[in-house]
């Protein structure tokens, strides 16, 4: 079964939708069929597809042809186009459907215009073979043609020869500055080459556009493959971009000024009315401020001081204020605009430190206050500690018959109200333990016959301390307010060493736990 959309008969090897074969052809052939895909869509059967074909050719040059066969043409097939004169060239198809119509429209070329001529038939592998083979003598013709050139002394560059697919003629691109006489040039290629031989005047960007090449911006040149309606630029369109006039980097590949400068140039015409203009400098009171330098898309500008490098960027509408200033003969005091000083919101560190800080000094106070507190309830009476209980459970009879001291007899020093009370005054009482369990005080005043010394160290009064006995008696007199403090002293220190165990006590008697 022959497939409609090959040219030679064959079929298509791949079951691809639309495809007259359906899959049954062995040939190889992938293409679609176009018109089977169109009724497999519901299309109305008095349907007609524009008839008009855009094709394609060497260099980009494109012209119109007239599908008269109804052929099933896919953008991209090589087609046999009847050519200007006599013979058939060979193209590629870039549009179809309406499009075409849309393009033909831009151009100005009427629909029913006779220099549009047929489209022959598909291009066959013979017909491509035929077409490479000419295309690679083109090379070669071109080198001994400007060779002959040179020889005949004319003023003109040939740029690109084009040859016929089958071979009848050639096509000589060439660009001058002013008229040249080639007749002598004419003569001497048809002679040389066998063909006849058509010279066509083409500008520098139509020669750019056919040589192609890679722009400035690292895309292949637009003329070389979309642009084909070449407009006028002009250095005006740089200065509304704020462009430096540098030709070096305005010039494209053909010397001219680049065609993509036209491309934004709307855009930047709208943004500009919005800027002030500004021709003349702007009095300030710190001097004459020149415009230097003007962002369109952002709206500021930078103006400067004669004289001085520093630029000062205002925004727009701050331009137009200091223009209406000095209209009315006013000079402001700065161009700048006045900075309202705004209270700026506390970081969040900031927030955090302070509230830890709050909260120690929160905690500080309250430990100050309980200390006052302490101080002013406590009452300056030194009560005499009570005795510990023997380990028969009773008291002990000096600590019974001891009478406690009267606030008015032992009134407290500066120095016992300073000093720490509870935990942190055992280190005071433990400071006179030796290492085994012995009082050093005691071994101070021990002399070496065993007996028991006096006391060294001065009472409260400054009068020597008396004698310390092994057990107070009943009948004992009561003591001094200074000596009942000692003697609490000297107790409390003999009940920690005899409770410990490790030696006797300091004035050689035994506690009352003993």
């Amino acid at each position: 079964m022959a497939c409609s959309s090959c040219s030679s008969g064959g079929g298509c090897s791949t079951t691809a939708k639309g495809c007259g074969s359906k899959g049954s052809c062995s040939s190889g052939c992938t293409r679609l069929n176009v018109f089977d895909w169109l009724q497999d869509l519901d299309v109305p059967s008095d349907f007609k597809e524009f008839d008009l074909v855009e094709i394609r050719f060497k260099g980009g040059r494109k012209d119109f042809f007239r599908n008269q066969s109804r052929l099933p043409l896919i953008t991209g097939d090589a087609v046999v186009v009847e050519a200007a004169g006599n013979g058939w060239h060979l193209g590629h198809v870039s549009l179809k459907g309406e499009l075409v119509r849309l393009q033909m429209k831009k151009k100005k070329v009427p629909l029913d215009s006779k220099d549009i001529r047929p489209i022959l038939r598909l291009a066959t592998e013979q017909d491509a073979e035929r077409w490479q083979a000419v295309r690679d003598l083109e090379t070669g013709t071109m080198f001994r043609a400007r060779a002959v050139v040179e020889e005949l002394r004319l003023k003109m560059k040939l740029s690109d020869v084009e040859y016929q697919a089958d071979r009848t003629r050639a096509t000589f691109f060439y660009s001058a500055d002013d008229r040249v006489d080639f007749r002598d040039l004419i003569k001497r290629l048809a002679d040389e080459f066998r063909v006849r031989v058509e010279m066509r005047q083409i500008s520098l960007r139509h020669e750019a556009g056919r040589l192609g090449g890679i722009g400035s911006c690292g895309r292949e040149l637009c003329c070389s493959t979309w642009l084909s309606d070449f407009k006028s630029v002009s250095t005006t369109a740089a200065r509304y971009q704020n462009l430096s006039l540098n030709p070096a980097k305005l010039s494209g590949q053909c010397g001219r000024l680049k065609c993509c400068l036209n491309y934004e140039l709307d855009t930047y015409l709208d943004a500009l009315k919005d800027i002030p203009q500004v021709q003349r400098p702007l009095l300030t009171e710190k001097g004459d401020y020149t415009l230097q330098k003007t962002d369109i898309f952002r709206r500021k500008m930078w103006f400067a001081v004669r004289g001085d490098n520093n630029w000062v960027v205002v925004p727009t509408e701050r331009v137009r204020e200091v223009q209406e200033m000095n209209k009315r003969g006013e000079k402001p005091d700065s161009l700048l605009v006045p900075v309202r000083e705004e209270e700026k919101a506390p970081e969040v560190t900031a927030i955090v430190e302070g509230s830890l800080e709050r909260l120690d000094d929160k905690i500080k106070s309250a430990k100050r206050s309980k200390r006052g507190k302490k101080k002013k309830g406590e009452e300056p009476v030194a009560l005499a500690p009570a005795s510990r209980p023997s380990r028969g459970g009773g008291r002990s009879a000096s600590a019974e018959a001891r009478p406690a001291a009267s606030p008015e007899a032992s009134p407290e020093s500066p120095e016992e109200r300073a000093r720490p009370r509870g935990a942190a005054a055992r280190p005071l009482n433990r400071r006179g333990r030796g290492r085994n369990g012995e009082s050093r005080r005691s071994e101070a005043g021990k002399p070496d016959d065993g007996t028991t010394a006096p006391d060294a160290r001065p009472g409260r009064d400054g009068a020597p301390r008396p004698p310390r006995s092994s057990a107070d008696g009943p009948d004992s007199p009561p003591r001094a307010a200074g000596e009942a403090g000692e003697g609490r002293r000297s107790r409390s220190g003999r009940g920690r060493s005899g409770r410990s165990g490790r030696g006797p006590a300091a004035d050689g008697s035994t506690s009352s736990a003993s």
